[in-house]
C-alpha cells in the first residue's frame, strides 16, 4: 500500500516539478512514510526524480532560452558545477543537522518564489538580474539543488523571471536545468548506501509519467492560478515539517 501511494504521488509530484516546481515537496515526506529518514529521503528522492526531470526537460525543450549573453549553453556548465558542490556538501553533513534545517530550507524556497510571483511589478520590461547577476544565482540554486532537492524548482523560477524571463519559459528553462544539475548530483549518490532502490524505481516510474504529462500542460493551465497553488502547497509543507521537526 505505502508503493502504491508513493507512485501516486509521484505522478502528481513529476507533474507538479514540471509545471513550477515543488514536486519534491511532496516526495520527501512520502518516502519517509515508507520508513527512511530526512537524510535518506533526500538522496533517494534525487535520484528518483532524475529520469523525470530529463524526460520533461526533453519534452519542453523548444521553449526554453538563455538571459541575453547568458547562453543555455553557459546555464547547463554553471548548473553542473553547482549541482556536484552541493551533493558534496550534503554527504559532509551530518544528519542531526540536516534534519534540523530542512523546513527552513523548505520556508526560504515558498517565500521566494510567492516574493518573485507577486511582488514584482506587473508591466516591467527588464528584470532585476543582469546576465551576470543571474548567473551567480544559478550557481548558488543548483548548489543547494544538489544539497536539497526540495524548492529548487521555485527557486529556479523565481531567478529567472526576475533575470526577464516570462513564468511559461522559465518553468521550461528551469525543467531543463533541473535535470542538469542533478546529473552531477545522482552520479556522486549513486554510491550512497542511503539510496533505497526500491523506492526509487517506484517513483522514477510515476514522476516521468506525470512530468512528460505536465510538461505538455505547460502552456494551457492559467499562470496566476498555478502561481497560488504553488504558494499554497509550500506553505501547507513548511508548516508540516516545522511540526514534525525533531
Amino acid at each position: 500500500m505505502a508503493f502504491l501511494l508513493l507512485f501516486l504521488v509521484a505522478i502528481w509530484a513529476g507533474a507538479q516539478n514540471a509545471l513550477a516546481g515543488g514536486g519534491s515537496f511532496l516526495i520527501l515526506p512520502t518516502l519517509m512514510f515508507t520508513g527512511m529518514d530526512a537524510f535518506g529521503a533526500n538522496i533517494t528522492s534525487c535520484v528518483a526524480l532524475f529520469p523525470a526531470q530529463l524526460a520533461t526537460g526533453w519534452t519542453g525543450r523548444r521553449h526554453a532560452t538563455g538571459i541575453g549573453v547568458l547562453t543555455l549553453r553557459w546555464l547547463f556548465v554553471i548548473s553542473i558545477v553547482g549541482g556536484a558542490i552541493g551533493a558534496v556538501i550534503l554527504l559532509e553533513t551530518p544528519r542531526g543537522f540536516f534534519a534540523r534545517l530542512v523546513p527552513w530550507l523548505v520556508l526560504f524556497a515558498t517565500a521566494l518564489f510567492a516574493w518573485g510571483s507577486f511582488f514584482r511589478k506587473p508591466g516591467e520590461a527588464h528584470g532585476h538580474l543582469s546576465p551576470g547577476g543571474a548567473g551567480f544565482v544559478q550557481f548558488l540554486i543548483a548548489t543547494y539543488g544538489g544539497y536539497f532537492g526540495g524548492g529548487v524548482g521555485f527557486l529556479m523560477v523565481a531567478a529567472l523571471t526576475m533575470a526577464g524571463q516570462a513564468v511559461r519559459v522559465a518553468s521550461a528553462t528551469k525543467n531543463l536545468l533541473a535535470g542538469v544539475m542533478n546529473a552531477s548530483a545522482v552520479a556522486i549518490f549513486l554510491f550512497s548506501p542511503d539510496l533505497h532502490w526500491p523506492q526509487a524505481l517506484m517513483t522514477a516510474a510515476g514522476a516521468t509519467i506525470g512530468g512528460v504529462a505536465g510538461a505538455r500542460l505547460i502552456h494551457v493551465i492559467d499562470e496566476k492560478a498555478l502561481r497560488i497553488f504553488i504558494v499554497v502547497i509550500g506553505s501547507a509543507l513548511t508548516v508540516g515539517l516545522f511540526l514534525k521537526a525533531p
